[in-house]
């Protein structure tokens, strides 16, 4: 794993009930073949980008295509997400998958996964480089062309 500046960072598990980042990471390893190191990696990730995208003013921030699938089953856990959001963010944290006209690849996919792991960092957060691939910004499995956090 690599950070990408050497001041102390948070890390995005300290958000949330070791209890809760436990059984997350179970249902990230089970349901997308990983072990369990790899899972709590993502979802260490998804909970910074999380807590980035709660206070963050610019525009939408989009996961990586590693990362996106740890979102989808913190999602899944409605009211233990619904409570992070409020304590969080004050408010729902949506996932926005992007339009089906709309291209998730390239330049645009590119400057967008560069733009989030910039804000993800300047929030404080740890960023895990290898889960944030910014060369291949792509398709997430669940979503037409990509996904974004709501706006503030």
């Amino acid at each position: 794993m690599t950070t990408t500046t050497s001041r102390d960072l948070r890390e995005g598990r300290e958000l949330v009930d070791p209890e809760l980042f436990h059984r997350l990471v179970q249902r990230v390893a089970e349901e997308h073949d990983h072990d369990l190191i790899m899972a709590g990696r993502i979802m260490d990730q998804v909970l910074a980008f999380l807590g980035t995208t709660a206070t963050h003013q610019g525009r939408p921030l989009s996961p990586s295509e590693i990362v996106d699938p740890g979102w989808h089953e913190f999602i899944l856990h409605t009211v233990d997400y619904a409570e992070f959001c409020g304590r969080i963010a004050g408010r729902f944290l949506h996932h926005v998958p992007t339009d089906p006209e709309e291209s998730a690849e390239g330049e645009g996919a590119h400057d967008t996964l560069s733009y989030t792991v910039d804000a993800i960092d300047a929030a404080g957060f740890f960023v895990d480089t290898e889960l944030w691939p910014t060369v291949h910004a792509g398709k997430c499995s669940q979503c037409h062309a990509g996904c974004t956090s709501s706006p503030a």
